[in-house]
């Protein structure tokens, strides 16, 4: 599937689509009630449907110094995309330019002029342009003058309110993975290169593939069931830790996978850790031996937790 820039003039064969805007950052239960509108419209039409993104993020772009909080990247959001219908991802590069952009020329310029849209579907409360000034009332105003159509989809609630990222955001520090994992209606997921790192837990008898967290939200410190998925789409199961490992000095933060009956090289190459069951917080022990012994019965209740 094909990634467009907001900053480029779509392909003629992808002109004319309808996409569904909004960060979209976790792609969870209410995201998809949004793009699944714009595939369906877009598919009724005879269109291309189109699923549309901003990077960075514009929160991070007017707090740079805000404590990391995404939830998927680029790349992550590229195939869930895919998976769910969509022709093509369109990533809006939010930048000086876009900021200052008012809601008027996003629509006539980059909406209708650059981008070539025949419509367009978001959530309720999506706001665009300068200072906000753009939401789906303006659109409809400027559906009069310019022809775009435009369609809003109300938040997708449970019996906790509202779902959105916000709320994933919030389940993950505090441990609640089962909740999170179900509004995001898959496993919360960590995709980065491999690094080298102290080699602490090959000496313990369980390597593990060093990653750093990124621009990711940090879940809850502790020790997790995983699964990681290697570039050639193999899965394999483990246990995880998330934390600064307070056993040994200087703290580090990382996220460090163990796969059970694995011992190839994965160095340098770029993996992704599912996320499937909390099971203890991070803690420090007495001795090595000790923490041997609890990383030994972390991967005994990993591996009942994901045969589950």
């Amino acid at each position: 599937m094909p990634r467009l820039s907001s900053r480029d003039s779509i392909p003629n064969a992808l002109r004319g689509g309808i996409a569904a805007l909004g960060n979209f950052d976790g792609f969870h239960l209410g995201h998809q009630a949004v793009a699944g509108e714009a595939i369906a419209q877009a598919k009724a039409q005879g269109r291309p449907a189109i699923i549309a993104t901003f990077d960075p993020h514009p929160v991070r772009y007017f707090t740079p110094d805000a404590p990391p909080f995404r939830l998927t990247t680029l790349n992550q959001r590229q195939r869930l995309f895919e998976a769910a219908g969509a022709d093509a991802m369109l990533v809006f590069e939010f930048d000086a330019a876009l900021a200052g952009t008012s809601a008027e020329d996003f629509i006539d310029l980059l909406l209708i002029e650059r981008l070539g849209l025949a419509g367009v579907v978001t959530g309720e409360d999506f706001t665009f342009g300068k200072k906000r000034g753009g939401n789906i009332g303006v659109l409809r105003e400027r559906r009069a003058a310019q022809g775009l159509s435009s369609c809003a989809v109300g938040p997708v609630t449970d019996a906790g309110g509202v779902i959105s990222s916000s709320r994933i955001r919030d389940a993950l520090r505090s441990g609640d993975l089962a909740s999170a994992n179900r509004l995001l209606t898959r496993p919360f997921a960590v995709e980065a290169p491999v690094q080298h790192g102290d080699k602490n837990g090959r000496l313990l008898g369980f390597p593990t593939a060093n990653m750093d967290l990124g621009k990711y939200l940090r879940p809850r410190y502790g020790v997790y069931a995983v699964r990681g998925r290697l570039p050639d789409g193999r899965l394999l199961d483990g246990a995880a830790n998330v934390g600064i490992r307070p056993q040994f000095e200087p703290p580090k933060e990382l996220l460090e996978p163990h796969f059970f009956d694995f011992a190839e090289d994965l160095y340098g190459q770029t993996i992704e850790v599912e996320f499937h069951t909390f099971l203890r917080p991070e803690g420090k022990y007495e001795s090595l031996e000790a923490l041997t012994a609890q990383i030994a019965q972390d991967c005994a209740d990993a591996k009942v937790a994901l045969q589950r």
